[in-house]
């Protein structure tokens, strides 16, 4: 199996700067483009664990750019091109401080939450008697804050966000409704696939006046989803539901002594080979799944001179 890329310090004709995010990093080229490497770098709870996943980086670039093109008629988005399996391409935003999370059922932390007796999250009001994984009448916005590198997001409501000052409300009504249709729409593909898309997040900022859709759209880092087959009769009977998402890299952690809202500092359970395979495997269900079409590993010889030259072509044109 390939050695995971889980580190890249390319220094690209025109680069600006560079900023490592959990598994994304961004090279700004002459503050007008950004030359995005997904690595195979794994977070979950915010938290990078310490071993990549091999191949990740090229399957999550691949799903995101496939939506990103099933999406313009929607909205605009930032991305020019792909030059690599692992690299999106495309134009600098300005991004707002907000990530639109945009629910359909209630799961994952919103069901920890409704357990506890939470009836209210992020300014939305969520009816009682309702169960886990259970649909949402009408989907549900829940926006966090984007955290620094080692910081937790933080739930927000939309009137804080205007009272800071962190979108207008002309921009917002524009957020949400994107977010909405931008929901709709995977929802249909995934329909399509066998699958639910169960929540996601979406990230926007502003090109020259206007507000693009920026970063990776309907992945398996950034969504939730179910099988639809047997989702009824499981929800009927309690049971958890079969799922295409990073849950399983989460309840793995959790399962292994991790504690969700431990030290920022505490130690991860160890990620044998074994491990790293299973979670690499299930990435390469997830990615069949949900795009419809065979995973073909790109050449894994030498990756980051790979990346290199293919970045370095496209810019030269």
């Amino acid at each position: 199996m390939k050695k995971a890329l889980t580190k890249t310090d390319f220094n690209f004709p025109g680069q600006k700067s560079v900023y490592h995010g959990k598994v994304r990093d961004v090279y700004n080229i002459n503050d007008d483009v950004l030359v995005m490497v997904a690595t195979d770098r794994i977070s979950a709870f915010d938290v990078v664990l310490p071993e990549g996943i091999p191949y990740k980086g090229q399957m999550l670039n691949q799903i995101a750019a496939k939506f990103l093109d099933a999406t313009t008629d929607i909205c605009p988005n930032w991305k020019l091109a792909t030059p690599d399996p692992m690299v999106t391409v495309g134009v600098m935003c300005q991004g707002f401080p907000v990530e639109m999370i945009v629910r359909g059922y209630l799961c994952g932390s919103a069901w920890r939450a409704y357990k506890s007796g939470v009836r209210e999250i992020c300014g939305v009001k969520l009816p009682e008697g309702m169960k886990e994984n259970q649909k949402f009448p009408t989907p549900i916005i829940t926006p966090t804050t984007k955290a620094e590198y080692g910081e937790h997001d933080e739930d927000i409501s939309k009137e804080e966000i205007l009272a800071k000052g962190l979108a207008t409300p002309e921009e917002y009504a524009l957020l949400e409704k994107y977010t909405l249709a931008l929901f709709e729409r995977g929802t249909e593909i995934a329909a399509k696939r066998g699958l639910i898309l169960v929540d996601t997040k979406y990230e926007f900022g502003k090109h020259n006046g206007e507000i693009y859709l920026m970063d990776e759209i309907h992945t398996p880092d950034s969504s939730r989803y179910f099988y639809a087959e047997g989702y009824q009769e499981r929800f009927e009977k309690g049971e958890a539901q079969k799922q295409l998402s990073k849950e399983f890299v989460r309840e793995w952690l959790i399962n292994n002594g991790f504690e969700v809202h431990g030290a920022n500092d505490q130690k991860i359970p160890e990620m044998t080979p074994e491990v790293v395979k299973s979670i690499s495997d299930r990435y390469i269900e997830l990615y069949e799944h949900i795009t419809g079409s065979t995973f073909v590993p790109a050449e894994a010889d030498d990756v980051l001179g790979r990346i290199e030259k293919n970045v370095n072509a496209y810019l030269a044109q």
